[in-house]
């Protein structure tokens, strides 16, 4: 190989690192921050990744990173009404465009994930999900999607249709999660079904249907069942 051809094969390798896709994980956790880096890196050898304590620390060290085609934003526990935080993400949303903004959290409550998307962010990734799942999540961002996780796309379709007289007694009365379970329970889903479409334990959600029992004031699961559909009169009935 004469010096042409090699340095013709260095720009043609040079020409690919660049097209590679980088993701920006940003959390003040440092131990947290790495695992899921690494997770992240063996779900997604197709991405580069690249991880900073904080947003001022990835402003710093922005130029050195002209082809970010995503950011992580993890948050943790806090929440979007606690002071500061929704404003920071509706900040780095306009300050780090056209690269998109995912936020992180340490929950699946449909009004945080609602308030996070209002803020511009281009999806949300609860810490209840796994790291195939969170990987999807980000090659759905990088394909121009929007992702949120489907427990919470399920208990959506409870709150958002105002007009339904049917959903408002379930509005105030559910956690998202719990209202994801009644929207299965609702299909006539057993509980092993239900454990595998919401990501969770069977004993998890032997405990949503409990708590759920009691809020409907039934006996037994078939009681729950009735209630349910009581409750959603112009809705088909069970799956088949």
């Amino acid at each position: 190989m004469n010096n042409s051809e090699a340095n013709t094969t260095a720009a043609d390798a040079a020409d690919r690192l660049d097209n590679i896709p980088e993701a920006v994980v940003i959390d003040r956790r440092k131990l947290e921050r790495e695992c899921f880096v690494y997770g992240l890196m063996a779900q997604s050898p197709g991405t580069k990744f690249a991880s900073f304590g904080s947003l001022q620390e990835w402003r710093d060290a922005r130029l050195g990173h002209p082809n970010v085609s995503v950011i992580l934003l993890v948050i943790g526990s806090r929440k979007l009404t606690d002071l500061g935080v929704a404003n920071d993400i509706a900040k780095a949303v306009q300050e780090f465009a056209p690269a998109p903004i995912v936020v992180v959290a340490d929950t699946d409550d449909l009004t945080q994930i609602l308030k996070a998307l209002e803020c511009g962010a281009k999806g949300f990734i609860p810490t209840t999900v796994g790291l195939r799942v969170a990987s999807e999540a980000i090659a759905m961002t990088l394909a121009g999607g929007v992702f949120v996780p489907a427990s919470s796309v399920m208990a959506m379709r409870n709150v958002i249709d105002s007009n339904g007289a049917a959903t408002r007694p379930m509005a105030g009365l559910f956690t998202a999660r719990q209202m994801a379970v009644v929207e299965a329970l609702r299909r006539g889903r057993a509980n092993k079904i239900i454990a595998h479409e919401l990501q969770l334990r069977e004993s998890t959600v032997k405990v949503h249907i409990r708590n759920i029992m009691k809020k409907l004031n039934a006996t037994n699961r078939t009681e729950v069942a009735f209630k349910i559909r009581d409750m959603f009169p112009d809705q088909s009935g069970p799956d088949i």
